[in-house]
């Protein structure tokens, strides 16, 4: 009779994967994939492949990016370029990656008292409301939505802030509490289509105008350094990220709907 000649951890080896598999990482996030149900989607099948689990703090992109200076991300998910720039060349994230894509929408009450459903471009919309003056709900939160929101603002050479708290009124909230804001108020807000598309509290209010390239709506994904926060779990995180940018990854994006209706785009670059 042949002695059993392997370890009992040699043979476990077999049957347990080893101990870089699993593991937990933190992803500093912007809100609308996180209230578009998005993460509910995909992060399960990231985990069934790697059994790394992936916590989500869902916040907007300026606050998401802060937390990641303050070493409180092993990466993040944020829809901001210039931000995202600055923040990877001030050594706080490795490189940027285009992850996917979506857009904006300008969204109002059914009646449309600054008719803006005839208008051609962005800025002949928010110059409509400029004129008129009814309600317009800005987010107010340096958030990614409010940042492209503020620079078609100033497109127009129209300083809102000026008139803040007149007609031009801010949260400092996220996009869904906006959105209830506008619904209660008839008013004007702009929003991105994933979260819309999934507001329940839509009441009056209707997509009035959508389509221009100006509203084009990039979301990139950043690995936060390690050479500044030591603590970073850079091998987990730059599994989810490789599993993102994957055809594989990019495959998940690209079948998640709601209602029938994709939500994102992917667009990495491979």
């Amino acid at each position: 009779m042949h002695r059993f000649k392997y370890p009992i951890y040699f043979l476990l080896s077999f049957l347990i994967p080893s101990l870089t598999y699993g593991g937990e990482i933190l992803l500093q996030s912007t809100t609308s994939t996180n209230n578009s149900g998005f993460y509910r989607y995909i992060l399960p099948k990231f985990k069934n492949d790697t059994g790394i689990s992936v916590k989500v703090v869902a916040v907007g992109t300026g606050q998401a990016i802060r937390n990641a200076q303050n070493c409180d991300a092993d990466i993040l998910i944020v829809h901001a370029r210039k931000a995202e720039e600055k923040f990877v060349a001030n050594g706080g994230g490795i490189k940027r990656h285009n992850l996917m894509y979506n857009d904006f929408v300008v969204v109002g009450p059914h009646e449309d008292p600054a008719q803006i459903r005839e208008s051609k471009t962005i800025s002949e919309a928010l110059i409509s409301i400029f004129r008129l003056q009814p309600s317009f709900i800005s987010r107010g939160d340096n958030s990614g939505t409010h940042k492209k929101e503020l620079e078609l603002w100033r497109k127009v050479a129209v300083s809102v802030k000026e008139h803040s708290g007149k007609w031009y009124k801010e949260t400092g909230s996220g996009m869904g509490t906006t959105l209830n804001i506008a619904a209660e108020l008839d008013a004007y807000t702009i929003s991105d289509r994933a979260t819309w598309l999934t507001f329940k509290n839509k009441r009056e209010l209707r997509i009035l105008f959508e389509g221009d390239p100006l509203l084009f709506n990039q979301y990139g994904a950043v690995l936060v350094n390690p050479a500044k926060c030591p603590k970073t779990k850079i091998e987990e995180a730059k599994t989810f990220l490789n599993w993102l940018l994957s055809e594989n990854g990019q495959s998940v994006i690209q079948n998640y709907t709601v209602k029938g209706i994709q939500l994102f785009y992917p667009n990495a670059i491979r």
